[in-house]
């Protein structure tokens, strides 16, 4: 088993366990995440997403043939969940331990590292179509 397999696998599981927590346990927790303009029920959102979290997760555990497609649409869920972290920092909300604006600042760039972790685990990034390489 290669490094990437093992690292998209772990991502899989972690993206699972995200995805509980929002439908269980942390459920409060992540409803203090959901910005206010989001024009959606807060729990509707928490739900949602965890539900996307468990999909995700799933895909990149079980969907070896599929898993460039998969690298590029977690790592968009990841950007995509971006704003709530940078509402939490300005609207200084405590969560998840992150009970200070440093705190809060010190969490955004794991993000990017998200991201850069689902593309380089199902080797989305090399893989991406030829022109896109040709004009970088």
């Amino acid at each position: 088993m290669t490094a990437r397999t093992i690292a998209r696998r772990l991502l899989g599981a972690f993206l699972v366990l995200a995805g509980l927590s929002h439908l269980f346990w942390a459920r409060t927790t992540f409803r203090a995440q959901v910005p206010e303009w989001l024009p959606i029920d807060v729990d509707l959102a928490v739900v949602a997403s965890g539900v996307v979290e468990i999909a995700l997760g799933l895909a990149l555990i079980a969907l070896t043939r599929r898993r460039v497609l998969v690298g590029w649409v977690v790592a968009a869920f990841f950007v995509a969940v971006l704003p709530g972290n940078v509402n939490q920092l300005v609207t200084h909300t405590d969560a998840f331990g992150l009970d200070t604006d440093l705190a809060r600042w010190l969490r955004l760039p794991f993000q990017p590292a998200l991201v850069a972790w689902a593309l380089w685990s199902t080797d989305a990034w090399r893989q991406r179509p030829r022109r896109a390489r040709m004009d970088a």
